[in-house]
């Protein structure tokens, strides 16, 4: 299998790339900008930033939002960190991956080292956003129920794709890092106990691991062949399903996955998104004050209560990152204050007893279906004083491959997280235009210029 996505990946040229996966790519790139300028503005991912700054190296690459050059497998390290930090990042579906937060950094890293063009650029995005989402897609929820997060799994082999694509290192080479990357799979998900830091932390390191494989691969270290689907390989070892391989290569080049990640609009965990959507359309359908609520019963598929059903004690969050994945607050904040923004998960925001009051009085209820966890509708049932009662169910989350945002959507959604930037337009504009620039510098210089740090 590595020799086969090593292929896809080199024989893509930038000409071959479809048109509408070219546009699809560069809107990913450009919501993963603006996600790490808002990072960068807030003070999210700032360990990884820190600790990027301090390896030292040759002076390859910028992360993004930042002046100070660093060696690609750290720029990566420090931008993969920032675009998944507040947890606003798209997401595969069906494969439950955060495809652009390790995709972006290796192709923004090594696209600086090897002064790519805004096309090759773009190619290479493209590509590695597939290759993320059919790891992913292969084995649905299977890393997941091992107890480790699917982004991390394919992230360093989606980047070591990017990296040695960009590097020119051939299928044979390519096929190599495609199997150390593998090698370096994993991320826990036992922060969902605790609320630490480490799913900030994966993207980062996926990153930066994908593409320290592409230059062992170009050195001339050896990959296992089958280290995707062999007797103890990436599935056998980490996957609690058995894997459908001829996902990973069924229409490959013809039929893009990449063309179903959904961009976010809430900055939290995607699977409660669909049950905000059924509290926002509840909201704006009658006028519900939180003091006139008895009762707020969600459901919910199954699969996503393990992620967002847990039950915090006196219904508050135990720090801002555990809060996108409390389904309870976060509902009782959109009742609360209308909207889910960035700032609602700020620290401030997560300790207002009035929200935790209301926490306490959503319920979460099994809602079994037969469709995956991130295809569920989405219902809520709002009790209020004097035996009244909202029903409402929506089909899909909002900014999902079934009801994806338009470009309109994602350009709000972009200038809001630069905090309406004079810029951010100009930014805007470069990065969706990015397949006809000579390089990648101006985009980076002005992300550096709205994130407003001189580092």
């Amino acid at each position: 299998m590595a020799g086969q996505l090593a292929a896809f990946a080199t024989d893509m040229s930038a000409d071959q790339l479809p048109d509408d996966v070219g546009h699809a790519a560069r809107r990913h790139l450009l919501d993963g900008i603006g996600n790490a300028i808002a990072a960068r503005r807030t003070g999210a991912g700032r360990p990884s930033w820190d600790v990027a700054h301090s390896l030292g190296g040759p002076g390859e690459a910028v992360a993004v939002g930042g002046r100070v050059r660093l060696s690609a497998p750290a720029a990566a390290l420090a931008s993969g960190s920032l675009v998944h930090a507040l947890d606003f990042d798209d997401t595969h579906g069906g494969a439950i991956v955060h495809a652009t937060a390790v995709v972006l950094p290796a192709a923004f890293a090594v696209g600086q080292e090897c002064r790519a063009d805004g096309a090759a650029v773009v190619a290479a995005t493209a590509v590695g956003l597939e290759v993320a989402c059919r790891l992913g897609l292969a084995a649905p929820h299977g890393f997941h129920r091992n107890g480790l997060h699917a982004t991390a799994v394919v992230g360093p082999i989606a980047a070591a794709v990017v990296a040695g694509r960009l590097r020119g290192i051939g299928p044979g080479r390519l096929a190599d890092a495609i199997g150390i990357a593998a090698s370096s799979s994993g991320g826990l998900l036992e922060f969902l106990d605790d609320g630490a830091d480490t799913k900030i932390l994966h993207p980062g390191t996926a990153s930066m691991n994908g593409i320290v494989a592409a230059r062992l691969a170009e050195a001339g270290a050896a990959g296992p062949a089958g280290a995707i689907e062999g007797r103890r390989g990436l599935y056998a070892a980490l996957s609690a399903v058995e894997p459908d391989l001829t996902v990973l290569t069924a229409g490959l080049g013809s039929r893009w996955e990449a063309m179903s990640i959904g961009i976010k609009r809430y900055p939290s965990c995607q699977l409660m998104h669909v049950t905000l959507d059924a509290v926002s359309a509840a909201l704006e359908t009658c006028c519900v004050s939180p003091e006139t609520i008895d009762e707020v019963e969600v459901f919910v598929h199954p699969d996503s209560i393990d992620f967002v059903g847990d039950v915090r004690e006196g219904g508050l969050p135990l720090n801002s990152y555990d809060a996108k994945f409390d389904l309870r607050w976060s509902v009782a904040a959109l009742l609360n204050d209308g909207a889910v923004t960035v700032d609602t998960y700020a620290p401030a925001s997560i300790a207002r007893p009035e929200v935790a009051r209301l926490a306490r009085r959503v319920t979460v209820t099994p809602w079994p279906g037969d469709c995956p966890a991130i295809d569920a509708l989405g219902r809520v049932v709002i009790r209020r004083h004097g035996g009244m009662s909202t029903d409402h169910r929506v089909p899909a989350s909002r900014g999902s491959a079934a009801l994806p945002l338009s470009d309109q959507q994602l350009g709000d959604k972009f200038v809001q997280n630069c905090a309406h930037h004079t810029r951010a337009q100009e930014l805007m504009a470069l990065v969706m235009d990015l397949s006809t620039a000579h390089h990648i510098d101006a985009v980076l210089q002005i992300a550096a210029d709205i994130s407003d740090e001189r580092n």
